[in-house]
């Protein structure tokens, strides 16, 4: 479980990534903050695309991020999300990302942090968002 300044700290991290937020077709934009096993925090944003399906969601960029400087440890993910940067509910991750997840964390310890502000979050693990996830254990 991570401790209350751990999750300030990544709700902090995952709003300051609203600023590089790319989405002049949705408006909708999401900061995300993903918290590394050796305690490193990998940021990202979402970043739309004209073509759509180029699109890249504020997770996955955070993860791609990380899995391209050798990270693939994790222990937790914060997400903040809404319409023009303003939050006003949680942003839970869509289903690609979930699948991305369940690539890299253990599904019964890997936290996501759904986040409107400093003291309104909930915290979920991967297996309440993703229940009967299909991940690399089910390939052995």
């Amino acid at each position: 479980m991570l401790d209350e300044k751990t999750i300030r700290n990544m709700i902090s991290a995952a709003i300051g990534q609203l600023a590089f937020s790319y989405t002049p077709y949705s408006y909708f934009k999401v900061g995300a903050a993903l918290l590394a096993e050796n305690g490193e925090i990998y940021t990202g944003c979402n970043i739309e695309n004209a073509a759509y399906a180029p699109t890249n969601c504020a997770e996955r960029t955070a993860f791609f991020k990380a899995v391209s400087e050798g990270v693939k440890d994790f222990q937790a993910i914060c997400i903040v999300g809404g319409k023009d940067g303003v939050l006003t509910e949680y942003t839970p991750p869509c289903g690609v990302c979930r699948q991305v997840m369940m690539e890299f964390c253990r599904p019964d310890t890997f936290q996501i942090i759904l986040a409107v502000s400093q003291e309104e979050y909930e915290v979920f693990s991967l297996k309440e968002l993703m229940p009967m996830g299909f991940g690399p254990g089910n390939l052995l």
